[in-house]
């Protein structure tokens, strides 16, 4: 009698600790999504020239996991008066290509563009990782892995793929090609469509060829066309407005090349295009930048299929429920924190010791700051973590939380 109350008592906590375990994956995947969209690292530069009233927190920039945005905020002030805040990437950009640094958006172009499938496929293995019965969990595994899988083959390598792509990516692109992403004054003035006469305007425009815009016949009164531009520019996607505009500038690219490539609204070929595009923004040297875009190409590919080969040995590890695949479903996402700094501090060494010989000045190879405050010539640099990194961090305490609760 004793024996059986005792484990009816053992066996009383298992559906409130299964409970617990599922409420904090939850919490987990939920704080992923947050993740992404938030600024994970912060850098500013300060100097001399640029005085706290008008720049109170430097020349900032944030990185998020799918690009570098601005992190200058407008002035408002009765001694200063700006119509929008000034923007810092474009800004730090400037600065740096003096000693010879490649633009921001040079770095992580892999890593920014395969983000969205990485937290996805992160989120699934906590999923994975929780899930009892070994049938259920294999096959949720097995359809969630191919579904991520097909959306990022769409992505990458299918025609019109960028249109599954996330709108803050594009954004973050556009805006490195030292063009405002916020600019739609063209897209309420040119109808954002995929016709010939559309798209001969949008070009036209980025080209500077404003005789080309005017020369372009247009059907129709004045009033009726310019009723049917505002139409059709209120029902274009911000998302297919961004997407129109890459393409144009991509197919005037072409033109000044007199290459034949085509448009295919793609992750693999806007990646390598404005890679190439953004290593010659000040130093348009082929001979040093199609190696490297060679490199990214390929690049491109391993990762790809490593992505594959990691969910299939992953499928292989939930068939057991131990083991070191089933381990790192818990594991690798517990250690995203170690992972993005790694990255960020490679990255860093990248800038720093990958210099254009035609820099305005010439400096040794250094290592920018990766934590702390450091000092270059007359800036000084402040590099510390932003929201993103400190809710990694809790997460990475939650995920943590489920190991010992299951090993009790």
């Amino acid at each position: 009698m004793t024996e059986t109350n005792t484990s009816q008592d053992d066996n009383r906590p298992a559906p409130k600790k299964n409970l617990l375990i599922a409420s904090l994956a939850g919490a987990s995947i939920i704080l992923l999504i947050v993740i992404y969209f938030v600024p994970i690292w912060w850098v500013s530069l300060t100097a001399p020239n640029y005085p706290e009233a008008a720049f109170p927190d430097g020349v900032r920039i944030n990185f998020h996991m799918n690009g570098v945005f601005n992190g200058c905020t407008k002035i408002e002030k009765d001694e200063i008066e700006e119509s929008e805040a000034l923007d810092c990437v474009h800004e730090m950009d400037t600065i740096n290509h003096y000693v010879g640094m490649y633009p921001i958006a040079a770095g992580g172009p892999i890593e920014r563009g395969f983000s969205p499938f990485l937290i996805t496929m992160l989120a699934i293995m906590i999923l994975g990782f929780i899930i009892r019965d070994k049938k259920t969990r294999v096959t949720t595994l097995s359809v969630l892995f191919i579904a991520n899988t097909l959306w990022m083959s769409h992505t990458i390598y299918f025609e019109k793929g960028l249109s599954t792509q996330n709108q803050g990516y594009l954004y973050a692109l556009m805006n490195q090609l030292d063009q405002d992403a916020n600019d739609t004054t063209q897209a309420e003035s040119i109808e954002l469509a995929d016709s010939d006469q559309a798209l001969a305007k949008l070009k036209a425009s980025l080209a500077g060829n404003e005789e080309a815009i005017t020369g372009v016949e247009e059907p129709g009164s004045e009033a009726q066309e310019e009723a049917r531009i505002q139409d059709k520019a209120q029902s274009t996607s911000e998302k297919q407005r961004l997407i129109n505009e890459l393409r144009a500038s991509f197919e005037v690219d072409m033109m000044n090349q007199n290459s034949q490539e085509v448009w295919q609204e793609n992750g693999y070929q806007l990646m390598s295009w404005h890679y190439t595009k953004v290593l010659g923004r000040y130093f348009n040297n082929q001979d040093e930048i199609q190696p490297m875009v060679k490199k990214l190409k390929l690049a491109i590919t391993i990762v790809f299929i490593a992505l594959i080969i990691a969910q299939l040995l992953l499928i292989y590890g939930a068939m057991s429920g131990k083991g070191l695949f089933y381990q790192l479903m818990i594991f690798v996402p517990m250690a995203l924190p170690i992972f993005f700094v790694v990255d960020y501090a490679a990255w860093l060494w990248w800038y720093g010791h990958t210099l254009n010989d035609m820099g305005a000045f010439s400096v040794k190879p250094f290592m920018p700051t990766v934590f702390g405050v450091g000092k270059v010539a007359q800036f000084s640099t402040y590099s510390y973590p932003s929201i993103g990194f400190i809710l990694m961090l809790i997460n990475s305490a939650i995920l943590g939380a489920i190991v010992l609760i299951k090993r009790r």
